[in-house]
């Protein structure tokens, strides 16, 4: 294991009574890790975060164990990470357009004219041009998937860590924005690093990724095959 990995997990148990599960992942690949709720996938984000402290084990982003750091280091150090939490995570009283430049008005020293911009690229990449100023209780599911996907790349971090990130969406879209996610190809694999948690993954999207793991009722990981 490779401690300069982007993501690296090591004798962390998601579950009380779990097997300690080991975990990396590395610059350029994506991984998915499957399992239910009874399982402790959903704390993995968490974990990675810094927003809780697994009970064995550590967790490594970038280098970092987030959760020992500082409240204001660990807040900074959160930028560099993107997070999309189980369901979008909008504010419903904000438009689509300003749920996406909420983490760059609040975590950025550009400008306004700066942040408009940034935003007015997202918006064109992931599709939402045309429905920018509705509030997500106006928008469909795959609009607010697309919005919060956007917001989780605000900072254009090298590390993304999503939670039943394709939940309701068809496999074509699923497959759109796993590419978006991914940022491109370069000549070592995807421009970014992710780690995907879900129940499930569509066979589609098998292929388009590096390793999928599945948690045992134990609680260890099995490789499934892509």
């Amino acid at each position: 294991m490779s401690l300069a990995a982007p993501l690296v997990v090591a004798g962390v148990r998601l579950a009380e009574g779990a097997a300690a599960i080991a975990l990396e992942v590395a610059a350029h690949q994506t991984v998915v890790l499957l399992g239910d709720g009874r399982s402790g996938v959903g704390r993995l984000g968490g974990f990675a975060l810094g927003l809780e402290r697994p009970s064995s084990g550590r967790v490594q982003v970038l280098g970092t164990v987030i959760a020992d750091l500082p409240e204001d280091a660990r807040l900074a150090f959160r930028r560099r990470v993107g997070y999309l939490p189980a369901g979008d995570g909008l504010m419903h009283n904000l438009s689509l357009r300003d749920n996406i430049a909420l983490p760059l008005r609040f975590g950025s020293p550009a400008s306004a004219r700066e942040i408009d911009g940034r935003v007015s690229v997202m918006l064109a990449a992931v599709r939402l041009v045309g429905v920018a100023a509705l509030r997500p209780a106006q928008a469909s599911e795959e609009e607010r998937r697309r919005a919060a996907l956007a917001r989780t790349l605000a900072f254009d971090p090298s590390l993304l860590v999503l939670e039943q990130p394709f939940d309701g969406l068809t496999p074509r879209v699923a497959g759109e924005l796993l590419e978006l996610a991914r940022g491109g190809e370069t000549a070592e694999g995807a421009r970014r690093a992710l780690l995907i948690t879900a129940p499930d993954l569509t066979p589609a999207l098998h292929r388009r990724v590096e390793r999928v793991y599945r948690l045992t009722r134990t609680g260890a990981l099995a490789v499934e095959p892509t």
